[in-house]
């Protein structure tokens, strides 16, 4: 088959739906993803029916993890602004809700909790249904089994953001039949794991380690093995997550970009460094395909090109880097400074700081579209399979290999330079998993991983405590309280809230 070339077109493909409690359901599929025209709709009771639909419905999941929800202020409340390396940002007065997510004072009424919420039970609705509704479809059967190891890999990754965010949540894996199975109640987080780990699993045998350029960015084993590797590590499996990232490193598919501040522009998307980005694009013909906000709601405000001003790096953050370490200056956007792009940043604003790593540089503004919406997400790069196998390895035992893995990573910060960022050199557990820690804090920042990581660390009081966090309590957030009612109480609460 020639599939659709899946970086730019993909994002036209939008499989429509009605919204039934917190799920949705398809009734139709056209080419523009945000057209809501009824006229001219494929009707939904002729739709699954051949390899074009498995097509559309596949690219139609990939694209929806680029909303909103799953990628701004939703993923910004629940998934950084509790961590110590970021705050609210843009203006005093501006957003003011999302402090709730800094200072631990949030309720279970905030309505960004249930825009979070509902982002992964959509994305994990759009893989029901082709996990449902694929396999009855006559088509090239290699395809089809792609097609569904995608899906499991979608799933499993929605279910992942959910169970770090909330424990126990709806176990749903298949799209329900009736009105009787619509409303189901919590499931315990150990059964969520199982039902991860089994998604990747078998998404890992059938997925191709790469793809030609008209399929770049779709997942690949290596993203499987990945995530496959992050989910045991919360579950402290460490010779899972050893073997699983021993394995991603033998692929020989990955290898680190040399220049880190240059890894996060739009020149090296879907670098030999990306194990899994989600997809973004500018199509100049197309503004409403163009919709993804994710680099626009954290670029720098006030200027022409920049954005809102939220999700800024924190004095914390900045003071976390080793002296001269280069990806200070490569993560953090200082007020004052001209960026290696060549865009001044105004030395007065509400804000000291804002995060680099979604910049997009002014010029590639363009009037009527978002700013920034052509910059991809970096889901998993390989720096954190590597930092993954170094701490898997220290908890083993293995000291010199988790010496090994640790040091890859600092040798690129270090560059040619023998003054800064001295290899680790200490063999005592405790010691290499403090410095492991550090260097995912600095590695990784502002990549949506600290606040779960400083948790699973069990670090929570010691790191959180003095912006409000209570151990036995913020762990997880708070159930939306929206879905606790449509759910007539089926659904319960996180203690503590």
């Amino acid at each position: 088959m020639n599939n659709i070339d899946f970086k730019t077109n993909f994002k036209r493909i939008g499989l429509y739906a009605g919204l039934a409690s917190m799920l949705l359901f398809p009734v139709a599929c056209q080419d523009s993803f945000l057209d809501t025209d009824p006229q001219g709709k494929q009707a939904g009771d002729v739709f699954w029916v051949n390899e074009s639909d498995a097509t559309k419905a596949v690219n139609a999941m990939y694209a929806n993890l680029r909303s909103f929800d799953n990628t701004a202020f939703g993923a910004i409340a629940v998934e950084s602004l509790g961590s110590d390396e970021t705050e609210k940002g843009s203006s005093a007065s501006d957003a003011t809700f999302l402090n709730t997510y800094d200072n631990f004072s949030v309720g279970s009424t905030d309505g960004q909790l249930g825009a979070f919420w509902s982002a992964q039970y959509k994305n994990i609705n759009y893989a029901n249904q082709v996990l449902d509704n694929i396999p009855a479809i006559e088509m090239t059967a290699a395809l089809k089994e792609r097609y569904l190891a995608e899906a499991k890999f979608i799933r499993a990754y929605s279910y992942f953001r959910l169970v770090r965010a909330f424990g126990d949540v709806p176990l749903r894996l298949k799209v329900p039949a009736g009105t009787e199975e619509y409303n189901i109640p919590r499931t315990a987080k150990a059964e969520i794991y199982t039902a991860i780990e089994k998604d990747l699993t078998e998404a890992e045998a059938v997925l191709p380690t790469s793809y030609g350029a008209a399929d770049l960015g779709r997942v690949t084993k290596g993203a499987a093995l990945s995530l496959h590797a992050k989910v045991s590590m919360y579950e402290k499996k460490w010779q899972q997550v050893y073997d699983l990232t021993t394995q991603v490193i033998g692929l020989g598919q990955y290898k680190l970009v040399s220049n880190f501040e240059q890894l996060f522009r739009i020149a090296n998307e879907n670098s030999t460094e990306s194990i899994f980005e989600i997809q973004n694009a500018l199509v100049l013909e197309n503004a409403d395909a163009s919709n993804s906000q994710y680099s626009q709601v954290q670029g720098v405000r006030g200027v022409v090109g920049g954005g809102w001003g939220f999700n800024v790096p924190t004095k914390e953050l900045a003071d976390a880097f080793e002296t001269g370490d280069p990806r200070r200056d490569a993560t953090i956007i200082f007020r004052g400074e001209t960026t290696p792009e060549g865009d001044f940043i105004p030395t007065v604003g509400d804000n000291p700081m804002y995060n680099q790593k979604s910049y997009v540089p002014f010029s590639l503004y363009v009037s009527g579209f978002n700013e920034g919406a052509q910059q991809n997400v970096r889901v998993i790069r390989y720096s954190d399979v590597l930092l993954m196998n170094a701490e898997a390895a220290n908890e083993l035992g293995k000291t010199t290999e988790a010496l090994a893995s640790l040091e890859i990573v600092r040798a690129r910060a270090r560059g040619a330079s023998t003054t800064i960022l001295p290899k680790v050199t200490t063999t005592e557990q405790v010691a290499l998993r403090t410095a492991i820690w550090h260097e995912r804090q600095v590695e990784l920042a502002m990549e949506f991983d600290r606040y779960f990581d400083v948790i699973r660390q069990g670090r929570g009081t010691a790191v959180f405590g003095p912006k409000g966090w209570i151990a036995g309590k913020n762990e997880v957030w708070p159930i939306p309280q929206t879905e606790i009612d449509l759910s007539g109480g089926v659904l319960t609460q996180n203690a503590g809230y």
